[in-house]
């Protein structure tokens, strides 16, 4: 597959209909380490996803459960 000059992109019919992808249904990329993922949109966000990164903490989730129970 190549990105054409306007930077679209054909997705196989294959892989449209495995994973249930339509004409006009909203797509995003999500960016990863190892390059992007396609998924399809969704309204709702994952309950993890909002509260991921909250704290700005820079240390493991275990040494700071020991620090606020004051181990």
């Amino acid at each position: 597959m190549k990105i054409g000059e306007r930077g679209q992109i054909t997705i196989p019919k294959k892989l449209r209909e495995k994973y249930g992808l339509f004409p006009n249904m909203e797509i995003e990329f999500v960016p990863e380490a190892s390059g992007v993922r396609i998924q399809k949109k969704t309204k709702q966000r994952s309950p993890i996803k909002e509260v991921y990164g909250i704290l700005g903490k820079k240390q493991r989730t275990d040494e700071y459960i020991e620090e606020i129970r004051g181990r």
